[in-house]
């Protein structure tokens, strides 16, 4: 196993400090009548956490701010790709993970993930790396809220340079693309991994920096449209393109597959998987209605911070 370093505990101690923030932010954002349900585990092969879950609240149908730590003595697969030199290695992956489904179809749903990763090569020097993110998935799309988002995603990255914007808005844009579809998830963000540039402090920083304009970004839009009526078509639409955000985890996503392969806890992998969800069959939208204006308006990759 993995010897304890003084850097995974200083991560470990912001990332419970910031699920607990975070939560409380998120209840007030709610309305404050409902609270997250905490079920803490243990895992066997090493380590544990805590997940939250919300339910059937005043704004969140469904959602997780999940907090793990985990190590082990192999690493599985999906983490030595870009990595053959920490192949069969010893690790300890640590991270918060959140994802949010709205009832209100009108509000979108949203993810974020922080996390920290470290291991030992096989010339026995030592490997860690930042990662994370956070992402937007309107149902329908305002510009306003496509805007304001990526002017906090810039915003958590200006700090440290202003090429790492740029950068990560395009990694996202790139990772969050459903290829069997070929139509993007939804308006991006940043997304950003292997990251160790700078030193430890600086990428510890960078990624506290991102994981405090999560909340942001996000709350504005929660509150503009929280109140907006709607019916059963914009229901019915919003499961359908959930459809896509199920798609893209199960297939795709890398912190679902390391989960799976390394062992995790499926209730808290598989959190992130919305309530109500359909699939259609060779269904599109109308031409000029807004279920179409989100495809040729909105999913298409741009920069948000330049667009007419």
């Amino acid at each position: 196993m993995l010897q304890t370093s003084s850097q995974a505990e200083a991560m470990r101690a912001f990332l419970l400090e910031f699920q607990d923030r975070l939560c409380e932010q998120l209840i007030e954002a709610d309305g404050g009548e409902h609270a997250f349900i905490e079920d803490a585990w243990d895992r066997p092969q090493g380590g544990g956490g805590r997940t939250r879950v919300i339910a059937d609240a005043g704004v969140f149908e469904k959602g997780g701010v999940n907090f793990s730590d985990v190590a082990g003595d192999k690493l599985p697969p999906s983490a030595t790709a870009n990595r053959p030199e920490i192949a069969g290695s010893a690790f300890r992956a640590m991270g918060v993970s959140l994802v949010l489904h709205p009832r209100n179809p009108y509000i979108p749903t949203s993810h974020m993930n922080v996390r920290y990763f470290e291991s030992i090569s096989q010339t026995g020097a030592p490997v860690w790396w930042f990662g994370g993110g956070f992402d937007c998935t309107p149902y329908y799309g305002f510009k306003e809220d496509a805007v304001h988002w990526h002017q906090q995603a810039q915003a958590a990255c200006l700090p440290f340079g202003d090429a790492l914007y740029p950068r990560f808005k395009k990694w996202c844009d790139d990772y969050f693309h459903i290829k069997h579809r070929n139509e993007a998830r939804g308006v991006g963000g940043l997304f950003y991994d292997d990251f160790d540039e700078g030193g430890f402090d600086h990428a510890f920083a960078f990624t506290q920096s991102v994981a405090e304009h999560y909340a942001k970004a996000y709350i504005p839009i929660i509150e503009r449209r929280k109140d907006v009526p709607y019916g059963q078509r914009e229901l019915d639409f919003q499961h359908y393109r959930r459809g896509r955000y199920v798609e893209f985890n199960l297939v795709y996503d890398r912190g679902t597959i390391f989960g799976l392969q390394s062992g995790g806890r499926t209730e808290s992998i598989l959190m992130s998987l919305p309530k109500h969800v359909s699939w259609q069959y060779q269904w599109e939208p109308d031409i000029g209605t807004p279920e179409a204006a989100l495809y040729t308006d909105f999913l298409p990759v741009r920069d948000w911070l330049t667009t007419p």
